[in-house]
């Protein structure tokens, strides 16, 4: 997709040439992840001047904080300005390469009848090959997801399995003990009393109201009577996934990350490696972004989490029914970002496609 983004008017004290310098600083760093000195970029800006010249335009960069001067270094490196600059200025997100694209749709576009999960996880997956950075998958929310059939089977003589049908064809399965033996026709007109009540509400209505619910419900079965009575009494954690949503954040390949030249000294592998043992800190970046353009990109210390202020992440929603799961990248903000881009709203497009078929 061939796209211009222009989110903020960050830049508008910007010079020309100073608009060239900058691109080609972050071209440059982006390139060899070393700082860029004024000869370098005198000759990446294409500008015909002197590297006096390119000197101190970057110097004024550096005031307006645009670049930073790391010690010991006679080049500059772009602060979390500059890419914000460059994502919301200087952009075209180009198409992937035929190469890329074959990559994706053999990773998610022949999979073949799969379940939610088990596509995000390939989703992220190929993430990570097609940029070399993290790719990142979350499932859905699931407290407005719609009810459309709970279905009750008999696992064994101490416990009832709970398959409940969601109206976006997710399935959730959940074990509820009970001891004794449970007749096919009572577990099938107490399995007709639930879909009676529960059917087309939301989960988060199931648990709030479901003793009131099911309360008057008295079924002449007194085996019937003591499993509904379980239900009464413990549905709304029956009826609560919320907490599994932890275990719904799905990773790429963090290997690929860790070869980036930003992890190459022991501390901020081990940062590397701490993150993406951090499932709630991830969880936290992604179950509340909102896409309102179909991309969301949060540079370095844009993140709210501390534990992300040197990384970039880039995401997009995909949609299952009613519902909306979150696909993306995350990595450090020295990131070749139109590639990304296109990368991640590819992915997006596939998993919606694939989906929805």
């Amino acid at each position: 997709m061939d796209r211009t983004y222009r989110v903020k008017p960050v830049g508008q004290d910007l010079s020309d040439r100073e608009i060239h310098v900058l691109k080609a600083v972050v071209q440059a760093y982006v390139d060899t992840a070393e700082p860029a000195g004024s000869r370098t970029v005198a000759r990446r800006s294409g500008l015909g001047v002197s590297p006096a010249t390119i000197r101190n335009t970057m110097s004024d960069l550096e005031e307006k904080g645009y670049l930073t001067h790391p010690h010991a270094s006679a080049g500059r490196v772009p602060t979390d300005l500059a890419y914000r600059f460059q994502v919301d200025q200087l952009i075209r997100a180009p198409a992937l390469s035929a190469q890329e694209q074959s990559t994706l749709l053999r990773e998610l576009g022949h999979a073949g009848p799969t379940t939610l999960e088990r596509l995000i996880r390939r989703a992220a997956r190929a993430l990570s090959l097609l940029s070399m950075e993290l790719g990142l998958g979350l499932a859905p929310r699931l407290d407005e997801a719609v009810l459309e059939k709970l279905d009750l089977v008999c696992a064994s003589s101490s416990k009832i399995l709970l398959v409940a049908t969601i109206r976006s064809g997710l399935v959730r399965t959940v074990y509820v003990d009970f001891d004794g033996e449970m007749p096919d026709d009572t577990l099938a007109a107490l399995t007709a009393l639930l879909n009676e009540r529960l059917a087309g509400l939301t989960l988060k209505e199931i648990q709030e109201t479901l003793p009131e619910r099911l309360r008057d419900s008295c079924p002449d079965d007194a085996t019937a009577e003591e499993l509904l009575n379980i239900f009464v009494e413990s549905g709304s954690e029956l009826f609560n996934w919320s907490h599994m949503e932890d275990s719904e954040i799905l990773l790429g390949k963090p290997s690929l990350l860790a070869a980036q030249p930003e992890f190459t000294s022991g501390e901020r592998l081990k940062g590397l490696i701490e993150l993406t043992e951090r499932r709630d800190v991830l969880l936290r970046a992604l179950v509340d972004r909102d896409h309102p353009g179909g991309l969301q990109i949060t540079i370095g210390g844009e993140n709210p989490q501390e534990e992300l202020a040197e990384f970039t992440l880039v995401t997009s929603e995909y949609r299952i029914g009613g519902l909306k799961g979150v696909v993306g990248i995350i990595g450090p903000t020295r990131m070749p970002y139109e590639k990304v881009i296109a990368i991640v709203e590819s992915t997006s497009s596939l998993v919606n496609k694939i989906l929805g078929s």
